[in-house]
């Protein structure tokens, strides 16, 4: 399946839109707040999950060693009755392999997954994880959310992620904090009768809770 690539253009600074999966490692950058992965999704997917009902969208969260994610979430599609087909196989071939890229920049042979389908103004408020970074890829629907801000308050200019692309973004237990003062959130969309698809990615630890 080809994937066609938006183009990130004018980004705040600390924004770092990389065009290959082999360069998310820019995200260990000192001046990096955030990077993007420059790309969509193939059309024959996007289509797809544009058409699907609701209810058929896998939801779930788990903490899982990375191995492990293509059997969860494949049983998180199944649990849903998401129609079999090449373009799951895409889906659920895709989550893995930002798992997969995501645990070795983060140094973990864990994360903590979830898998969403989203309706509401689920998190709308411009804010900083509590953690050290997190991935985040909206699959269907509009994407994360984010801007510059000095003092906290919502950003002036807003910036969307597009749909399929990967944003890393940097939480306050980040080693280095970078000047940036990059915030982000959930696309306010209660009301629309959108709803979204959204892949969340955490560091996680074997104390943790394991699927």
């Amino acid at each position: 399946m080809k994937i066609a690539s938006p183009i990130l253009a004018d980004q705040p600074v600390g924004v770092s839109p990389f065009d290959d999966g082999q360069e998310m490692g820019c995200f260990r950058d000192a001046a990096c707040a955030a990077a993007i992965w420059n790309r969509g999704l193939p059309s024959e997917v996007t289509a797809w999950l544009a058409g699907l009902d609701a209810a058929l969208l896998p939801s779930g969260r788990a903490v899982m060693a990375v191995a492990a994610v293509k059997e969860n979430v494949t049983l998180l599609c199944e649990s849903a009755a998401m129609p079999i087909g090449p373009q799951r196989d895409w889906l659920i071939d895709d989550i893995a392999d930002l798992a997969k890229r995501f645990a070795e920049i983060m140094d973990t042979p864990y994360v903590r997954v979830r898998l969403q389908a989203v309706t509401t103004n689920a998190c709308r408020k411009f804010h900083i994880d509590a953690m050290t970074g997190r991935l985040v890829c909206t699959y269907r629907g509009t994407g994360t959310q984010y801007g510059t801000s000095a003092k906290g308050e919502d950003p002036e200019h807003i910036f969307t992620t597009p749909t399929g692309a990967p944003i890393l973004v940097r939480g306050s237990l980040w080693p280095a904090k970078p000047s940036a003062g990059l915030l982000h959130r959930s696309p306010p969309i209660e009301g629309t009768g959108e709803t979204r698809l959204v892949l969340v990615l955490d560091p996680a630890s074997e104390t943790d809770n394991i699927a």
